[in-house]
């Protein structure tokens, strides 16, 4: 069997390639499927992708991405699959995407992780508004052969134009990566958080409860992102992310927190953060939007927290109690590998091969 991924970004960068489909690679090899990747996106042009300025290279980036596809066209007839991640191209109509389907007969497996047919775009992006075709999502579920998509609410969005649809979640890998527990009883609490410049906005759901809590209570707010949020607190402690470093950072947190606004937009989310946090054995504290409530049980291996009142009463629960913040830790990790992990989802993956 031969499968050509045709990805955004690089290997080995973008988290929802990395989770989703990325640590399925060595099994492949052991399974004697040949794969190849085309990203769209290079190296030189992701180094400034999410920058202000350097136009110059992301046009010529997008150009050259624009020659790499139109390579994959003329390929495409080589492999027994073609995987599409999120997008064939991110700009304009389907023209490229057509074709595949209709003129090389291509046997698409469409995949995605985000509610991409919603407008959503980065500030100092915000000239390709203009330029892209959100329909592309709804047209590409009507020509693939099968659908993956990362929980129900994106399933049943496919399910409108495809009968085809697997459940594929966002994985961890628990036996090479997310490998250890942390060491929730060292003297400093700390309540971590992780995520991209695209979703530090949530932070905002529960800086006014930090900034009460810093005022009675001793504890470290570590943030691991690619950007240092603009928040006034004491507590406050940025760690820049870095791939080499992220599981060591991560094992830092007493508690991870992921709060999200209740919109399409999250509703798409597929919890990556809570899953990261269990696996580390760290209990995960969840706005209950979308898929939060089928990964985090409330008072099992986390808590779902609707409002202030209820981040704040979690919060100290977990600071002040340390039976329970140790017994919360319990069966967390035990529900990622159970349920979320490479060995657990990796047949179901592979089904979408047969």
């Amino acid at each position: 069997m031969r499968i050509l991924f045709i990805v955004p970004y690089p290997e080995g960068k973008a988290p929802s390639q990395r989770f989703r489909f990325e640590h399925y690679f060595n099994e492949l090899k052991a399974r004697n499927i040949h794969y190849d990747v085309s990203s769209f996106i290079d190296l030189d042009t992701w180094e400034v992708l999410y920058k202000p300025g350097f136009l110059f290279r992301k046009i010529s980036g997008l150009t050259r991405g624009y020659m790499r596809r139109l390579k994959d066209l003329f390929r495409s007839s080589k492999y027994d699959y073609v995987f599409i991640h999120r997008e064939f191209s991110p700009l304009g109509p389907p023209l490229m995407e057509w074709w595949l389907a209709k003129v090389c007969k291509a046997k698409i497996i469409y995949d995605f992780d985000d509610a991409i047919w919603i407008p959503n775009y980065s500030e100092h992006n915000s000239f390709t508004y203009y330029l892209k075709r959100y329909t592309n999502t709804r047209n590409l579920c009507r020509w693939a052969c099968k659908v993956s998509c990362g929980n129900d609410y994106l399933c049943n969005y496919a399910r409108l134009y495809n009968a085809h649809v697997v459940y594929n979640p966002t994985i961890i890998d628990t036996e090479n990566q997310h490998n250890r527990l942390a060491d929730l009883n060292k003297e400093k609490f700390v309540i971590g958080w992780t995520g991209s410049h695209s979703t530090i906005q949530y932070l905002d759901e529960v800086y006014p409860v930090i900034e009460e809590l810093e005022k009675k209570y001793d504890f470290e707010f570590q943030v691991i992102s690619d950007v240092k949020p603009d928040l006034e607190l004491r507590s406050l402690k940025f760690i820049p992310w870095k791939k080499e470093t992220e599981i060591d950072d991560l094992l830092g947190f007493s508690i991870g927190i992921m709060p999200l606004k209740d919109d399409q937009w999250a509703q798409g989310k597929c919890g990556f953060k809570a899953l990261q946090y269990m696996a580390l054995g760290i209990p995960a504290l969840v706005s209950p939007v979308g898929v939060n409530t089928r990964i985090v049980d409330h008072g099992v291996n986390g808590f779902h927290c609707r409002n202030a009142e209820e981040w704040k009463e979690a919060i100290v629960n977990c600071m002040t109690d340390r039976n329970l913040l140790l017994n919360l830790s319990k069966s967390t990790r035990e529900k990622i590998v159970n349920h979320y992990s490479v060995d657990s989802n990796k047949e179901n993956f592979f089904s979408l091969f047969r």
